[in-house]
């Protein structure tokens, strides 16, 4: 299946615009709206003005998840989930009981189990043999890495675990991250890519050159939408 690419100058907006329309469909569909939220820079705009535009939501039927997070405590600079609480969980009084945070602070193969264990209990709950996201929010680092699966580390090889901590030699650091099993069974991927990307990178991975893991994502029974800011 052929990505769909969409080229925006309005990018902020056009992406809390589309996390919205999914938000609105899964609800209408499913009861319940299950979202694994980007870290980094770009989504954090993004974050913001999805929780503006759609306050009607009904919180307590959505699901906040995290694709990775840095091995670090929640009130950490570098935290994921910080930047999220920063820009949209506390503004917009989002439940806790809403947000399954990735635990930083543990340690890394311990807090990749537990999360692991609380996916498949929720899904579990509901009949499932999987947890399946209905929106995957992704970013892609300089280097082709998405989520925390870097080039040359150990995640992007696993076929079984669905939550991994992966320990990136370049950064001398253990991140968290979901693998490729657990992406690439959502209804929904969408890569949120800033402006100034190397034009060739995007052209490369969009080709599926598997050099790159942000290639690999591609959901066999869902949809694949990269949104670049032009």
């Amino acid at each position: 299946m052929n990505p769909e690419v969409v080229r925006t100058s309005n990018f902020v907006t056009d992406a809390a615009t589309f996390i919205l329309e999914q938000a609105r469909f899964a609800l209408a569909e499913r009861g319940e709206f299950r979202l694994a939220l980007s870290g980094g820079n770009t989504p954090r705009p993004v974050y913001a003005r999805f929780g503006e535009i759609a306050r009607d939501l009904p919180w307590e039927r959505v699901r906040f998840t995290f694709g990775d997070e840095r091995c670090v405590p929640p009130n950490d600079s570098k935290s994921n989930f910080l930047m999220a609480q920063e820009s949209f969980f506390a503004p917009f009084a989002i439940p806790d009981k809403s947000i399954l945070r990735l635990r930083g602070e543990l340690d890394p193969p311990l807090a990749a189990q537990e999360y692991e264990d609380a996916l498949a209990l929720l899904a579990t709950q509901r009949g499932e043999k999987i947890y399946r996201h209905d929106l995957i929010l992704l970013g892609m680092g300089d280097d082709g890495h998405t989520a925390s699966l870097f080039p040359g580390t150990i995640a992007l090889e696993e076929q079984v675990r669905r939550v991994m901590a992966n320990y990136v030699p370049k950064l001398d650091s253990w991140r968290l991250t979901m693998t490729f099993p657990l992406l690439n069974q959502a209804r929904h991927v969408l890569f949120l890519v800033g402006s100034g990307k190397d034009e060739k990178l995007i052209e490369q991975v969009l080709a599926g050159d598997v050099q790159f893991p942000a290639s690999r994502v591609r959901p066999p029974n869902g949809q694949l939408t990269w949104m670049i800011d032009a």
